[in-house]
């Protein structure tokens, strides 16, 4: 009844599964994978966001690089913004919009002298065209005491953009201490901070950054148990095939016999 299984048909059928029922199990860990990356990240980021505010510099120091696990520490810095310095931070999406502007990037020049720490105050609008400087509001003048985010330093190859050079005094494409503290010419700490809050206050200022969400955990889990269920599937789609095929060929046999019995009677 299944000498058809022998089939070259049914070997290439039976080969195929062969190579799907591997993939998808992979498919499966890989999309679970991610979710355990994505839950760890939101752990991470909730961990470090209620932490308790730290000094910028007790963490950081010149040509320092900001581990993982430091990612999106509260801390804090006092100084003075070197507004001589400020620069802006081309192609940078409005927080919670699409529109494309600029992050305002201010050294703060360390009040125990050890240098500066880059602070990212916020977004601003584009100007009219892309070879002018935006519209930014000043930082608070005198002695201010900022509390915001760690954040890693951005490099062009992390973000997927090219360093073309070019372009116009002040607009730079990434937050980068490196390339700061040689256009400012002075010693700037490793990392920068994610500006949220301001003693004394700012008045107008650039519209603030948010804190990054740490709730969502994606559909990876769900994509997962697809992929296995579909696993799961192959084999029991196998059977039900091969079930029907053989009792197509039990009646195909059938229906022959039958016509030969009311033949000879």
């Amino acid at each position: 009844m299944y000498r058809f299984l022998l089939s070259l048909r049914w070997a290439v059928i039976v080969l195929v599964a062969a190579v799907l029922v591997p993939t998808m199990i992979k498919l499966g860990f890989w999309q679970y994978h991610r979710h355990e990356a994505r839950v760890a990240r939101n752990d991470l980021v909730a961990r470090n966001l209620g932490s308790e505010p730290v000094a910028f510099d007790s963490l950081s120091a010149p040509g320092w690089s900001v581990p993982t696990g430091q990612v999106w520490r509260t801390v804090t810095a006092s100084g003075h913004y070197d507004t001589g310095h400020e620069v802006v931070i081309r192609g940078r999406t409005e927080p919670g919009g699409s529109t494309i502007g600029y992050f305002v990037v201010t050294p703060l020049v360390l009040a125990d002298g050890k240098g500066s720490v880059l602070v990212n105050r916020g977004w601003v609008e584009s100007a009219a065209d892309a070879a002018s400087l935006p519209d930014v509001p000043a930082p608070p003048a005198g002695e201010v005491t900022v509390t915001g985010r760690l954040r890693a330093d951005e490099t062009y190859a992390s973000l997927g953009v090219k360093n073309r050079g070019g372009l116009p005094e002040r607009m730079f494409k990434v937050i980068n201490t490196a390339e700061q503290a040689k256009y400012a010419g002075t010693t700037v700490l490793g990392g920068y901070l994610e500006l949220s809050s301001s003693q004394p206050a700012a008045g107008p200022s650039p519209e603030p950054l948010a804190e990054p969400g740490h709730s969502d955990i994606g559909p990876h889990m769900a994509y997962a148990v697809q992929w296995w269920l579909f696993t799961a599937l192959i084999p029991v789609g196998l059977v039900v095939m091969a079930r029907r095929e053989a009792g197509q060929d039990a009646t195909g046999r059938a229906a022959p016999a039958d016509g030969l019995v009311g033949a000879t009677g």
